[in-house]
């Protein structure tokens, strides 16, 4: 009698427990069991971690991170010393994290008199399609210091920085547990976007791995606060390009929010012609335009774009937290499903 109600203890305590484990995976998403595996990485993303290391990316130490600049030098260095930490290595056929961009280029369209810079990149090699590429960028330069104040750039984009940096570490996990992406993660910080999108067009135009090969580009561009069209909720985020190009990418858009984040999803930015013209300001942009499928993460604009008042004091890092699990689901439904996106739509 002892003995069976001990094993009666013991199943009860391992339901209970398996329960709890289950609970804490799905964390606030419902998902089916075939994609466990990705609700387990999609967990991965730390919330304290984004706080962690925006407080540094966004602080006065990186002043305000000009194109170029020792600031931005600074914040450079604080990303690649977090992937070293963590695992992440520089791309195959890369030398370091650096993609060095020099001051000639930056300054050919419009002189600005900027110094050399550099676009970072980190990289997870896929376990089936190695050769085929999932680019995931935002920029991590902004306006640097004017009339002796720091503009930060918390949301613009130390958001989409700090995201990316935490999607790597997902895929780097997955990869060391043996469910890494069948097709490559490129991580492409890029420089330059606040003078014209520089360096992600020196990469389009000196890709590291061919643009033929490269399947998709996920590009965040401020994902940490709401705009005055979603005073009362935070719970969204504004999806732009996902239909330009690909069926499937617009598709994937739509399902994977569905099933794991349950945003709202917004397009009143995704007319090409609306007069704010978001779709060609931002760094998918250089990918769109050579035909890649592109899709555009983004909060809107507030009182504090701009301005020396884009702190991490007014970060929502709930909705940081969730607007980057959205892309991670999004780049790895791409990453791993059987056929790469299909281009079925002329940018």
């Amino acid at each position: 009698m002892t003995k069976k109600i001990i094993s009666l203890s013991l199943v009860m305590l391992t339901v209970f427990i398996g329960c709890s484990v289950q609970k804490e995976v799905a964390n606030s998403t419902t998902v089916s069991k075939k994609n466990a595996k990705l609700a387990t990485y999609l967990n991965a993303i730390s919330n304290d971690r984004l706080r962690t290391n925006l407080t540094y990316i966004a602080s006065d130490e990186t002043e305000g991170r000009e194109t170029g600049s020792a600031g931005q030098k600074k914040a450079g260095k604080f990303m690649i010393d977090f992937y070293k930490k963590n695992g992440v290595s520089f791309p195959k056929g890369a030398t370091d994290y650096y993609q060095h961009i020099p001051a000639a280029f930056l300054n050919a369209k419009r002189n600005e008199n900027l110094p050399d810079s550099e676009n970072i990149w980190a990289y997870i090699e896929g376990s089936e399609k190695p050769e085929e590429i999932v680019v995931i960028s935002a920029h991590y330069d902004h306006v640097g210091v004017q009339n002796g104040e720091v503009y930060n750039g918390a949301d613009d984009d130390g958001s989409g920085t700090v995201a990316l940096m935490e999607m790597a570490v997902a895929f780097q996990k997955a990869k060391n547990e043996g469910h890494g992406p069948k097709r490559s993660i490129l991580i492409l910080h890029v420089t330059g976007e606040e003078h014209g999108l520089h360096g992600s067009r020196f990469y389009a135009e000196n890709p590291l791995f061919p643009l033929i090969n490269t399947v998709a580009d996920v590009n965040i561009d401020m994902i940490g606060r709401r705009d005055d069209l979603h005073k009362d909720n935070n719970n969204y985020v504004y999806v732009i390009g996902s239909d330009y190009l690909s069926s499937d990418l617009y598709n994937i858009c739509e399902s994977v929010n569905k099933e794991y984040t349950k945003l709202d999803l917004d397009y009143k930015y995704n007319d090409k012609k609306d007069p704010n013209r978001f779709y060609y300001r931002s760094d998918h942009y250089n990918f769109a335009k050579n035909g890649i499928p592109s899709v555009f993460l983004f909060n809107g604009t507030h009182a504090d774009y701009h301005r020396a008042s884009d702190e991490v004091s007014k970060i929502e890092f709930d909705a940081l937290t969730k607007r980057t699990q959205y892309a991670f689901a999004i780049a790895w439904e791409i990453a791993n499903r059987k056929d790469r996106l299909i281009v079925d739509k002329k940018e």
